[in-house]
């Protein structure tokens, strides 16, 4: 199978590209759109801020490719953010794939911001993407602004408030979190994704 690893700039893309090296998969990492059309699914990853990434596809005429793509997208950590319509950060625009817009954590003495480390899915759903997921599975997080809830949510996430862990609409996929940081819980999420149908 072919995954195009979306390429902004931002974020930490070889420990993706290793995971999926591992699985099996052949991933090129690339911001050429007609190498994306070509793939049979994609991966949008990213850490960093919203309006810097989403100014770097646009540039590189991504965004649209990603808006018209039509294999499985899966959106890692800022990359699941870029898949909503706004973002609070730098007050972006997004690929508008999901409704609604990305907020800022609160914080506080209790829950610092960022939220960094391991968190437990929450209120996971029965959905491919999540299929043999252990009962407590905890995940890897890195962020500051997070997803809200809603009809696309398949797991959540507490920090502060709850917020999208998983969200799932259409084509389109993503984790707040980081699977390729996640352990057996993030290479089973990988995995599934692999498996998706074309």
């Amino acid at each position: 199978m072919s995954v195009a690893v979306v390429k902004i700039g931002v974020g930490n893309t070889a420990s993706v590209m290793f995971a999926l090296e591992r699985l099996g998969a052949r991933a090129v990492l690339t911001d050429e759109p007609a190498r994306l059309a070509d793939a049979e699914r994609a991966i949008l990853p990213g850490v960093g801020a919203a309006r810097y990434a989403m100014e770097r596809l646009q540039a590189s005429g991504m965004s649209a490719a990603l808006r018209a793509f039509k294999g499985p997208l899966l959106g890692i950590c800022l990359g699941q953010q870029l898949l909503y319509e706004h973002s609070e950060e730098g007050d972006a625009l997004g690929l508008g794939l999901l409704a609604g817009s990305v907020s800022k954590l609160p914080a506080d003495t209790q829950t610092p911001s960022p939220h960094m480390g391991w968190s437990q899915l929450l209120d996971v759903r029965e959905h491919p993407i999540t299929a043999g997921l252990p009962r407590e599975a905890y995940a890897y997080f890195v962020h500051s602004f997070a997803c809200p809830l809603g009809e696309p949510t398949i797991a959540t996430a507490s920090h502060g408030r709850t917020f999208s862990a998983m969200v799932s609409r259409g084509n389109a996929y993503g984790c707040q979190f980081h699977p390729e940081r996640s352990g057996a819980v993030g290479r089973r999420i990988l995995e599934n994704f692999l498996a998706l149908p074309c």
